[in-house]
């Protein structure tokens, strides 16, 4: 009963900070000059100003920006995001659903491969801290995460895929990949995504990694750890049952924030290498500034952002019963 009381609480108090974030993006989006009228009448002599009117009005332009807001707001209340102000005026979930497939499954292997590296080299670093592989796993992570995402991604390109011409450098598959035998399609989907997936986790592991370090370093000096290896227990078994367990607890906060986390990073990987995900259709909706997508893209980024965050509250009240009763 604490846990489904708990539950609900978190889902209600999440709302206002959906309507929140709704309200800031769609005012911030507005604020640039210029309108996605601006697109289709600047280049063609032919439009006069009674056109570009007819166009303002078309698109609800010309009423002010809360009314827009409800109007908005009300069609998402309905599951209605609108249609795209591009030429094909397509539903924009339409557009969205067909590259979010992409971006998630991206960000999902990469938030795996996060999870099963980060945990070892944390404890590689935290127990054997003067060892050399440990040391080359901190310089790798220190270069990685100081190095900006756009920069690391444009270093892998020259170097594996121009240079050594190990990997291709852009999409997500070969011309032929209609040709290929399923096995190819997954040999060539693979290969085509090492770069991208690698650029995203030599740029994040290393926050994740020295993050479990710290919390389990901390555990690791408690009482309650000097008490379990007091009993005799064996030392894998303190390292693991009662350190990193205990340590993983704030490393469930941030595995539950990296995906909408990750899915925000895609933006500058998938515009590199031209993968058809999310990303860069964010990107190319902001530049033809294309309203109705780009606040759609922005509303799934807010649940994911939510959902995360609330997973991870639930996995806290799962892990330490406490928390269920404040």
């Amino acid at each position: 009963q604490n846990m489904a009381r708990y539950i609900l609480r978190s889902i209600f108090d999440r709302i206002p900070v959906f309507f929140g974030i709704t309200i800031l993006s769609f005012a911030i989006l507005h604020l640039p000059p210029g309108e996605p009228t601006d697109m289709q009448t600047q280049m063609n002599p032919r439009a006069t100003a009674e056109v570009r009117e007819r166009l303002r009005s078309f698109y609800g332009l010309d009423r002010p920006i809360h009314i827009q807001y409800l109007d908005w707001i009300g069609k998402l209340a309905r599951l209605d995001f609108g249609e795209s102000f591009s030429s094909d005026h397509r539903p924009v979930l339409d557009k969205i659903a067909e590259r979010l497939p992409i971006t998630i499954g991206i960000s999902f292997a990469t938030m795996t491969i996060i999870f099963f590296l980060s945990i070892p080299f944390g404890l590689i670093m935290a127990l054997k801290p003067r060892l050399f592989i440990t040391r080359l796993i901190n310089t790798i992570a220190l270069v990685g995460y100081s190095t900006p995402s756009f920069a690391l991604s444009l270093y892998l390109i020259i170097i594996f895929g121009v240079t050594l011409s190990w990997m291709p450098i852009t999409g997500i598959h070969s011309i032929h990949y209609s040709y290929m035998s399923p096995l190819g399609k997954i040999q060539d989907l693979s290969l085509h995504l090492i770069l991208p997936i690698s650029a995203m986790v030599l740029h994040s592991i290393a926050f994740n990694s020295w993050l479990l370090k710290g919390a389990f370093l901390e555990n690791y000096r408690q009482d309650f750890v000097t008490t379990a290896r007091a009993k005799g227990l064996p030392e894998q078994r303190v390292i693991v049952h009662h350190a990193l367990r205990n340590a993983l607890l704030p490393y469930i906060t941030i595995l539950g924030l990296s995906l909408p986390a990750l899915i925000g990073g895609s933006i500058i990987i998938e515009t590199i290498f031209a993968i058809p995900g999310m990303g860069l259709l964010f990107y190319t909706s902001i530049m033809a500034r294309d309203y109705p997508v780009v606040m759609g893209i922005l509303v799934i980024g807010a649940v994911l952002t939510l959902l995360g965050n609330l997973f991870a509250d639930l996995g806290y009240a799962l892990a330490d019963p406490r928390i269920r009763t404040r």
